[in-house]
């Protein structure tokens, strides 16, 4: 079963900050969506977006934003601080499937990677708000005017089959996305994407990687919850998440 603990979050300064008009969710949808999303300039930094993040935001594109729904707290931030995290016996498996598979960092968006999310999209989330795709929504969901995103390459032997863009902060990396050749679904490669970023997490000298939220009764959204230990933000809290002998 699952233990927590908590720490406080950083109290942070106000903030410039817009409300989005109530609309259905696209995770839960029985219960309405509403954003808070930042106006103020001064955080559109990597330091001030980290504090950001420490606070429970999230970057898509250009725009930092928070969910702040009047009937609902199911979408929880979710990092794991990389230096205490233990695979599961699933993960290391997926390790060694994989131990063929080579990796490297490009900082500079790339005509393949759209070619890639294009397939991606159209073979794996049809259903999906994502969906049609088009390479207008790709530049604005993924790449940022203010921070420069890294692009973690993933190939089998010279053919490339996965990208995870990634945010490198001072003190810790962000998963913003990671999509991957269809043909290749049998490597788990979403999943190994993340334990290739916790590895570089902690080779770049970070302390966490940030996943996003965790939302328990969504299956798209709740696969992060198996990677523990891992922390939870919660009424301005993060609480420590670890498997126990119980």
């Amino acid at each position: 079963m699952l233990a927590t603990t908590g720490s406080n979050v950083m109290n942070s300064t106000p903030l410039r900050v817009g409300i989005t008009p109530a609309h259905t969710c696209s995770y839960l949808p029985e219960q309405y969506e509403q954003l808070i999303v930042l106006m103020d300039e001064n955080y559109r930094t990597a330091e001030g977006y980290e504090s950001l993040l420490q606070a429970g935001f999230r970057r898509s594109g250009n725009d930092v934003y928070r969910p702040h729904c009047a009937q609902c707290s199911a979408c929880n931030s979710l990092r794991i601080e990389a230096s205490e995290f233990k695979p599961s016996r699933h993960q290391r498996r997926i390790i060694n499937k994989n131990r063929n598979i080579t990796w490297q960092l490009s900082h500079q968006d790339k005509p393949v990677y759209y070619a890639l999310y294009e397939r991606y999209i159209q073979q794996r989330h049809a259903d999906g708000s994502m969906y049609p795709p088009s390479y207008s929504q790709y530049k604005q969901f993924l790449l940022c005017n203010w921070l420069e995103p890294f692009f973690l390459e993933f190939y089998e032997g010279d053919k490339l089959i996965a990208v995870a863009v990634t945010d490198i902060l001072p003190h810790s990396l962000s998963a913003m996305y990671t999509f991957y050749d269809p043909d290749f679904e049998a490597y788990s490669l979403g999943t190994f994407a993340i334990l290739t970023q916790l590895q570089l997490t902690i080779r770049m000298g970070r302390t966490y990687l940030y996943l996003g939220y965790q939302v328990d009764n969504c299956r798209k959204m709740n696969y992060k919850s198996s990677y523990l230990p891992h922390e939870r933000l919660k009424n301005k809290v993060w609480e420590k998440y670890t498997i126990t002998s119980d």
